[in-house]
């Protein structure tokens, strides 16, 4: 059986749930975007502590050549050809390694990761433990709740912000995130809005700006530069909501 693990953002936010499992693995299988790559480091500071081999699969590169020219169908295509490539390194691995396999999945395998979905391609025989989750750590950063009264959150990725607004979400949570510019703010009509922004939560790196959207943009974009100086990497979202 293979184990799908929620880790948070590594040992500190490892739950007793994922701890269990992490003990009933034999190894565990990450992908490594390039030679320095911080996230497959905090993988590997896991791995170490549970006394867990970690087998380092180059991950296959993705098509945003495609995607730019079209749109969203490329968006879809390219992210599908990507998660096909990654089934056969993976397979590779599994059909050449004894024992029960793990994937360390950042935040909870739930939101915004294909991890669950790879893996079901690879064997029917899965569990999935669920992780403290990137909205849930912004939250507590910011100590707020993430909705009003009664009222909605929707969360969704930063391409479609602007038609989640246009078509009157007005409390949003933003993943998937490429910087918060002005002209971002522009082009999703919220300057007036209020945001709480977070970036490598729940790591020494860690950055959090709050205000008016329109009028820390800027420095939400320094404060992003800053997370990723530090720690070689960025993770960040961000909530907005309708005044």
């Amino acid at each position: 059986m293979i184990q799908v693990i929620g880790i948070g953002m590594g040992l500190g936010q490892i739950t007793t749930e994922a701890a269990a499992a992490l003990r009933e693995c034999d190894y565990i299988i990450a992908a490594s975007k390039r030679d320095d790559d911080g996230l497959l480091a905090l993988r590997s500071a896991v791995c170490d502590a549970y006394d867990l081999p970690l087998i380092v699969v180059p991950d296959p590169e993705r098509n945003r050549a495609t995607e730019s020219v079209r749109g969203e169908a490329g968006y879809v295509g390219a992210v599908t050809d990507w998660h096909a490539a990654r089934v056969a390194a993976y397979r590779e691995v599994i059909s050449t390694h004894a024992g029960r396999p793990g994937f360390l999945v950042w935040g909870d395998p739930a939101l915004y990761d294909s991890t669950i979905r790879i893996v079901r391609e690879l064997d029917d025989d899965y569990s999935v433990i669920a992780g403290i989750s990137a909205p849930q750590l912004l939250a507590a950063r910011h100590r707020i709740v993430l909705h009003e009264v009664g009222q909605p959150v929707l969360i969704t990725t930063q391409r479609r912000l602007a038609s989640a607004v246009a078509g009157g979400s007005e409390n949003v949570v933003v993943m998937l995130t490429s910087g918060f510019a002005d002209d971002l703010v522009a082009e999703a009509g919220i300057a007036d809005w209020q945001i709480w922004w977070g970036a490598n939560l729940g790591t020494p790196s860690e950055r959090l700006v709050a205000g008016t959207a329109g009028e820390v943009a800027e420095q939400i974009r320094s404060a992003r530069d800053a997370a990723r100086a530090e720690a070689g990497w960025v993770m960040d979202l961000y909530l907005v909501r309708k005044p």
